[in-house]
């Protein structure tokens, strides 16, 4: 599946449950949304593929702000956003460890 594909529901609330034990890998601090700090969650997305990043109080980064920002830059799926926490989804490009539901066919129109 690429990265411009939307999930579907499906996929979403099959995210959303795998997602459920994992602790926050990233944490956004008082510097807030830096190139670094993207840098971390683009390796998190791809040692991991599901993760989940918290925003500290302190973060001047507002999560609206935070999540459109990294699921652009690093084409990434947004899959649930509780409170300060984000969980984040990009597949694997050479070896994906998620299996998601298969996205159904719409039939053609006639």
């Amino acid at each position: 599946m690429s990265s411009d594909q939307k999930l579907t529901g499906k996929q979403l609330r099959h995210l959303r449950a795998l997602a459920h034990d994992l602790k926050p890998i990233v944490q956004l601090g008082k510097h807030g949304l830096t190139d670094a700090v993207q840098a971390q969650v683009d390796r998190a997305l791809l040692d991991h593929e599901l993760i989940k990043v918290k925003l500290g109080g302190e973060s001047p980064t507002e999560m609206a702000e935070f999540t459109q920002t990294v699921t652009v830059a690093l084409h990434a799926h947004l899959a649930q956003v509780i409170g300060n926490i984000a969980i984040l989804y990009r597949r694997h490009p050479q070896e994906p460890k998620i299996s998601l539901p298969r996205a159904k066919k719409t039939p053609a129109k006639q």
